[in-house]
Order: C-alpha cells, then sequence, then structure tokens
C-alpha cells in the first residue's frame, strides 16, 4: 500500500490525477502524505495566498420543496412569518452591507417552493411572479441597479431558461453536487424524498451553466453517509463538466454538521482526519489551479490543518449576517481568520465573487450588465482592488502596503518561487513572461521581499542620492485628431464637452513659456501636443527651431513616439532621416509616451487608432540610433493585467539591450504612470478599471528596477499622480529619481488629478529629505544641474498666467523671427 501512495503521489501533476489513480486513492489512509502531494500542488497555483470573499447572505425564503434529512434551513409555511423577503427589505440589508466592504450578495433560497406550497404561489402572485426564480431574478436586478454589490445565486436546479433569465443579474452562480451516488436518494438515505437532490439533474444543470458561460461553484458534502470511493467519484463527476467547459470556480468541500430536530441529529460527524483526506484528494484530483474551499466556520479551532491539506479558499465570510444553513456555527472574525491563516504561513486576501482568471476575461463570463461593477472592482489580477487609494486624488494610502515598506513584516514566509525569481533579477538575469507576472502578484511577505530586493538593488546602483530636473511643460496644442480611449487632454476641433477650450498655441507664446523657463531656473523645455490634424513633420521642426532661437541652452525633451511617427510620415521620410532632422534642428532628447502598454492586445482597446508596439519601438530604435537618448514610460491600470505589463518590461528590456550593444546610450530612465481614471473616457464609459491599487502601483516601480537591472539605473516616480504618501512609499522600494518640477502640468491635471501644478526644488528637496536620502538637482541625462540655473531655481518669481491661444486658425505657424522675442541666455 505504501508503495502505491509513493506512486500516485510522484505521478501527480498540475492538472491533476488521472482518473484511475485518482480512483485508486480511496483505498489509500496515508492522511499526511496526501496532504503534503496537495499542499505542494496548491502552491503551484496559488503561492502564499489564501482567499475569502467578503459577502452578506440574503436567505430569500426559506420554503424548500426537498426535505433533506439533515437540514435546518427549510421551514414549512406554519413556522415563518412570510413566504419570501420583501424587496425593500433585501435592499437596506445589501446597502449596509455594502457600507461594511461587502462586494457579494449570496442568495440561499429552498428549491421551487411553490411546487409544494399554496402559501408560496400565493405569494408570488401577489407580487406579480409565477415561480420563485423569477422573483429571484427581480431582486437580483434591483441590488444590481441600486449597489455595487455583486449578487450570486444558488438557486438549485435550473433549466436554460431559468440560467438565462439569471444571468444578467449574477456575476457567478452554484450548486452544491454534494454527492453524484444515486444510493444516497434511496429510502432510509439522506436525499430521499428530495427529488432536487437527484444527481442527474444537479450535473445537468451544471452542465447547463458550463454552456452557458456561467461561473460556477459546486462541491461535495461529506458525512452523509457516502463512501470515500463516491467522494471520489463524485469529484470526477464535477472535473468532467469542468474540463468540457471550464466554468467551475471552486469545489467546495463541506464538512456534515449533526442538527438538533432533524432525522440525521444522532448521525455521526466526520471527524477531522475524515475533512483533511477529502480535501487533500480534491486537490490531487483537481490540480493546481483549482480553487478548493472548506467553510471555515465549520471547523473552528483547526483551520491552520485545513490549509495544510491543500485548501486555498475559505469561501464567504460575511461580517453582518450568519451562515443560514449552518446557523449554529458563526463565522470567524477577519482578524482571527488573518491570524489562523498566517499561523499556516499564507496571506489572507479577499476576492470577488467571481474568480481572477474569469474576471480577466470577463467579456466571455460575464453578461454585459455586469462588466462596470466588476471592472469597478477589479485589480489587474482580477482580484478585489483592497483599497481606496486612486493615483492623482486626495485619498490615504492603505496602512497594510505602508507598513511592509517601512520595516514592518509580515509572519508568513517569503514564496520559494519569489525568492527564487528575486535572486535571478539579483544577479541581472532576464526573466520571463510568467516570472515577471509572477512578481507583480505578490502579497504580504512576498511584496514586500519584492521591494526590499528592489531597494537594494537601488542603492547598489544608484546610491542613496535621489534626483529631479527642473523643467516646463509646453503642451502646445489639446487638438488631436486621435481618439485614445484614456485620453481627457486632448479635444476635436471647437468641442468644449471636456475640460477647457480647444487651443493651438502661436510661436510666440511657446518662445515665451520656453524664455520665462529658463528665467526661472529650468534646464529642461519637455513638449508634446496632440496630433493636430494640420500638423507636419515640419511643424515640429519648426516648435524645435522657435526653442533653439529663444533659449540657446536649453534641453530640448519633445516628442512623443506618435508625433515623430506621424511626423515622419506626412513628409514622406523615413524614420532615422526625420529624427536626424530633428537632432539637427536642435532636440535633444524623445519622452517615451505613447507607449502606454506595450501589447497590442491591450492597445486594440486603449488606443486602437495609434501606432502600435512595433511602431514606437521602431521610433525608439531609430532614436538611439542616430544619437537621440529617450525615456520609456508604461501607463497602466486600465484594461491591462499583468501579462502585458510583463510583455511591456521585455520588450523595453529587449530595445535597450540592442541600444547599449550597438553603443547608442538607449533609454535615460523608465517612468510608470498610474492610470488617472476621473475624467478619462474609457473610465467615464465604464469599460476601465479605477487605476491601480497602492500596491500594484508600488510594484510596478520595484518589478521595473528587478526586471531592468543592469539596463536602466533610473527608475523615478510621477509625483503628481502617486502624491505625497506614494513619493515617499516609491523611495523605499527602488525608485532613485523624482522627475521634473512640471511648470503648467497639464496633461494629468485634465484627466481628474489634484496634486499640485509645480513642485519648487524646496518641495523636491523636503521630500528627498524625508525619506533620508540625498536631494540632487539634475540635468535631463542625469548629470548635475548648471550652478546658474540651480540658483535661479530657489529664486524664481510667480509663473505669469499662460495664454492658450484659441484653436480658430488651423495652420498656426509656430515659427517666429527670434529677433521679435527676448532671447534666454
Amino acid at each position: 500500500m505504501m508503495k502505491t501512495a509513493a506512486r500516485l503521489l510522484t505521478a501527480v501533476d498540475t492538472t491533476g490525477l488521472n482518473e484511475a489513480d485518482a480512483l485508486a486513492l480511496a483505498d489509500i489512509d496515508d492522511s499526511p502524505a496526501l496532504m503534503d502531494a496537495a499542499a505542494r500542488l496548491r502552491d503551484l497555483g496559488f503561492h502564499n495566498g489564501v482567499s475569502y470573499s467578503r459577502k452578506v447572505f440574503i436567505p430569500l425564503t426559506y420554503l424548500c420543496r426537498d426535505v433533506c434529512h439533515y437540514c435546518t434551513f427549510a421551514k414549512t409555511p406554519k413556522k415563518i412569518e412570510q413566504a419570501f423577503l420583501p424587496v425593500d427589505q433585501v435592499l437596506a440589508q445589501v446597502k449596509v452591507a455594502e457600507s461594511m466592504g461587502c462586494k457579494e450578495a449570496l442568495f440561499t433560497l429552498g428549491e421551487k417552493p411553490e411546487l409544494r406550497y399554496r402559501a408560496a404561489r400565493d405569494a408570488l402572485a401577489a407580487m406579480g411572479f409565477a415561480t420563485t426564480l423569477e422573483y429571484l431574478a427581480h431582486v437580483a436586478g434591483r441590488v444590481l441597479a441600486e449597489t455595487n454589490v455583486l449578487p450570486h445565486i444558488n438557486a438549485g436546479c435550473m433549466t436554460d431558461d431559468e440560467i438565462a433569465m439569471l444571468r444578467p443579474v449574477s456575476a457567478s452562480m452554484g450548486i452544491m453536487l454534494e454527492s453524484a451516488s444515486t444510493r444516497l436518494c434511496e429510502k432510509g438515505m439522506p436525499h430521499y424524498g428530495s427529488p432536487d437532490k437527484d444527481p442527474a439533474l444537479r450535473l445537468a444543470t451544471i452542465e447547463r451553466a458550463g454552456h452557458a458561460s456561467v461561473p460556477f461553484t459546486s462541491g461535495i458534502l461529506i458525512g452523509i453517509g457516502e463512501t470515500r470511493l463516491e467522494r471520489i467519484e463524485s469529484l470526477l463527476a464535477l472535473r468532467a463538466l469542468h474540463l468540457r467547459y471550464g466554468h467551475l470556480q471552486e469545489v467546495i468541500v463541506q464538512n456534515f454538521r449533526a442538527k438538533p430536530n432533524t432525522k440525521m441529529a444522532t448521525a455521526p460527524e466526520p471527524d477531522l482526519n475524515e475533512l483533511l483526506w477529502t480535501i487533500a484528494v480534491a486537490r490531487l484530483i483537481f490540480g493546481a489551479q483549482m480553487s478548493i474551499q472548506a467553510p471555515p466556520n465549520l471547523s473552528p479551532g483547526v483551520l491552520p490543518q485545513l490549509v495544510a491539506a491543500g485548501l486555498n479558499d475559505w469561501g464567504g465570510v460575511s461580517p453582518l449576517t450568519p451562515d443560514f444553513v449552518n446557523p449554529e456555527a458563526p463565522w470567524p472574525h477577519l482578524e482571527t481568520l488573518a491570524r489562523e491563516t498566517a499561523a499556516a504561513g499564507k496571506h489572507l486576501h479577499e476576492r470577488l465573487t467571481i474568480y481572477p482568471r474569469y474576471v480577466l476575461d470577463y467579456p466571455r463570463w460575464l453578461d454585459a450588465a455586469l462588466h462596470t461593477k466588476v471592472l469597478h472592482y477589479s485589480d489587474g489580477q482580477g482580484l478585489p482592488k483592497e483599497d481606496n487609494w486612486v493615483a492623482g486624488q486626495d485619498f490615504d494610502a492603505p496602512t497594510a502596503e505602508l507598513d511592509l515598506l517601512n520595516g514592518g513584516t509580515s509572519s508568513a514566509p517569503i514564496s520559494a518561487d519569489i525568492q527564487q525569481i528575486i535572486t535571478r533579477a539579483m544577479r541581472a538575469e532576464s526573466l520571463a513572461e510568467g516570472e515577471i507576472s509572477r512578481l507583480f502578484s505578490a502579497r504580504g511577505s512576498d511584496f514586500a521581499a519584492v521591494c526590499r530586493a528592489a531597494n537594494t538593488l537601488r542603492e547598489q546602483r544608484c546610491g542613496d542620492r535621489v534626483s529631479y530636473v527642473v523643467t516646463r511643460n509646453i503642451n502646445y496644442t489639446n487638438v488631436c485628431y486621435f481618439k485614445c480611449q484614456f485620453c481627457a487632454f486632448s479635444k476635436g476641433k471647437l468641442s468644449e464637452n471636456l475640460r477647457g477650450r480647444p487651443y493651438d498655441l502661436s510661436g510666440e507664446e511657446i518662445a515665451r513659456r520656453a524664455t520665462e523657463a529658463w528665467e526661472r531656473g529650468a534646464s529642461e523645455v519637455c513638449m508634446q501636443g496632440g496630433i493636430h490634424p494640420e500638423y507636419t513633420g515640419q511643424t515640429y521642426l519648426d516648435i524645435v527651431a522657435t526653442l533653439r532661437g529663444a533659449t540657446p541652452d536649453m534641453h530640448i525633451h519633445a516628442f512623443s513616439p506618435l508625433e515623430v511617427w506621424q511626423g515622419a510620415e506626412t513628409l514622406g521620410l523615413d524614420l532615422e532621416t526625420y529624427l536626424g532632422q530633428l537632432k539637427a534642428a536642435g532636440l535633444h532628447t524623445l519622452p517615451g509616451t505613447a507607449a502606454e502598454v506595450l501589447d497590442d492586445e491591450v492597445r486594440a482597446v486603449l488606443c486602437p487608432d495609434k501606432i502600435n508596439t512595433e511602431q514606437w519601438l521602431a521610433v525608439m530604435a531609430a532614436a538611439h540610433k542616430v544619437g537621440l537618448r529617450s525615456t520609456a514610460t508604461i501607463m497602466y491600470g486600465h484594461v491591462d493585467n499583468y501579462q502585458s505589463w510583463a510583455r511591456h518590461l521585455m520588450r523595453v528590456r529587449g530595445l535597450q539591450a540592442a541600444s547599449l550593444q550597438s553603443g547608442s546610450g538607449g533609454f535615460t530612465e523608465f517612468v510608470p504612470l498610474p492610470f488617472v481614471p476621473p475624467e478619462a473616457p474609457i473610465y467615464l464609459k465604464g469599460r476601465a478599471r479605477r487605476g491601480p491599487s497602492f500596491r500594484e502601483a508600488i510594484l510596478m516601480h520595484a518589478v521595473a528596477r528587478l526586471v531592468l537591472n543592469g539596463l536602466i539605473d533610473n527608475i523615478q516616480a510621477s509625483w503628481v499622480k502617486m502624491g505625497e504618501q506614494g513619493v515617499e512609499a516609491l523611495l523605499n522600494a527602488g525608485v532613485n529619481d523624482l522627475g521634473g518640477t512640471l511648470m503648467n502640468e497639464t496633461i494629468t491635471r485634465a484627466a481628474g488629478a489634484v496634486h499640485g501644478q509645480e513642485a519648487a526644488p524646496e518641495l523636491m528637496e523636503a521630500r528627498i529629505r524625508r525619506a533620508g536620502r540625498q536631494a540632487f538637482q539634475r540635468n535631463t541625462l542625469y548629470g548635475p544641474a548648471d550652478p546658474l540655473q540651480n540658483q535661479r531655481s530657489r529664486s524664481a518669481a510667480p509663473l505669469v498666467d499662460v495664454i492658450n491661444t484659441p484653436a480658430h486658425k488651423y495652420e498656426r505657424s509656430k515659427q517666429i523671427n527670434v529677433d521679435d522675442v527676448i532671447v534666454a541666455n
């Protein structure tokens, strides 16, 4: 028997055991060996995380036509005050739950009570409904319309039409198989007299849900008279349907609890070993990726042992309502649950009722009515955005991440794979896409480890010096014929439906702003604008000439790859020739904007008419080849995910390696730009997330430091997007540069950011000193700023009000007679 166990546990892989080997588990009694194999398998799929859903339980009706011999949930009409919970009471309860952070409303109800009780039929008729499920659809629809809470429906056996009716008002559904054994439906057994517990009917419902692409929950109930072999057969029946449709989100292993006043009141409950054995077997059958759940309230005091058996999820836990199916078993307080989970070496985190892999593919798995609400809650992994922090807004950063960054520790160990990836990154080895994605999923102790490693690299590569540059942004027009879905800055011709009127700066105003910037200590002007339909490549050459004439010693950091591409195309020139012309005219470096996310699957949604990934990379490669250095950026947290972030970093890394190998300087810095949602069109249309979480924003900088180790030394924080707390946190997560002081920043503010328009050197340096670092005013290429400009920047006069020349006249010249303006020198 020991040899058999060893063979089976050696045979298991990430997809689970084959059917024959799974059935052989019934004869293996070595629970510790099964648990060890299951836990190792679980860690491949879920690493150091154990999840739960914060929910409210809604018992819509206690009436049921079935008479399961262990159930105290179902009641007769004489024992209840009302047949159905009124919709107003449901909404009141859900709104209270929402205020307590609940994101799921779990509807529990008896099966088709109208087929057994006249009281149910009469109550439904009085409300204008023929069936319980029609009323359920109405109530769930009201919850969806009037709150942000996502309904999960346990409606029992359903037809295709009933599933179709409920799908638009629920993010997920479920039905416990309990057992695939028809023996349990025989006389004297627990399901006798309960027509809806026929395994064939329940499996048919699960199959219908799969065919309808419904994220679904099922599971087994153990200890009601079934054998171990029958449990395995039940799990295999569920697996067969999941392999066909891919719709099972989780498999619950629920232990029977004897209840007074039932036919099974004196029946023996399964002992702990039986529960642990079954959890482990479920994991070995379903493999690494399936979520295996056990209710924590049914096993108080032994939760770490359940985790050790291969579990990765606690199911729904309510801060408001009891478990109506097991009212004698109170939910553990979330702090207790987190502590018990940590005792098992894991980090407790929240999930939605719809699991991450279904969130990431929501157009397939969710009705369109649910899209916006699910996106509202989600992060880039498909888990809930667990904080209220929004880029560019005045929201406090979450204390959990701040504590970890400020030296606090998590009691959970660091995941082995995270440690291995960090070790490789510290050696400047190229990380693969899956490894980079894994770093972005780091939470708890793993999150702290990634940030510590990034900060160690920062110290090794850059020391304790934190730099910034005195710069002025000049956005010469906000007229643009591209329709980037994230942009609140650009305007169509004479469009006033977004912030401000369309403008197109004159050459005189561009020169005035540059001259003023020089006199206020700037060493750089950053020039970008919309793609005006009348602009050509000559327009950009004229802008450079105007700047060079007005401020001969100013560093010109200008033109996104989109502008360069459009400029070259309008003049019929190849990229190298046009970039050579720009350089000869006086252009020094390029900003790395218009990158957004270098993944064409994302760009097809976010900016479908913009240059694609290869075109962006081609512009940058050509710029580096002609001797123009550039920055690299990523704008993240909208419709992207960790895989697309990884692809972006790999593409930046690849181009930088090639540029350095060819002898050009390549990218000077990498600048993560978190998506600012409030005024972004794609967010206002309900088609994007609320930007990255604070954890994700910190990790973007830390992971970039690890991935780009040895290739790009400077990782920059956008203070206008990250805010004060964000900047201070990032200085402990691999960041060594705070970017520009930003006279007249307009693009981020147009998107709804509220942080200041200019951060004077004194403010920049105060931020840096608070972090215990040394402030360094630099130029664009990371050398020291000119001493005279440094001095000027510390006694700058207030900015003169800008003049945004109205865009009434197209083909406005950007070239001026230098004699007409004061030349700054």
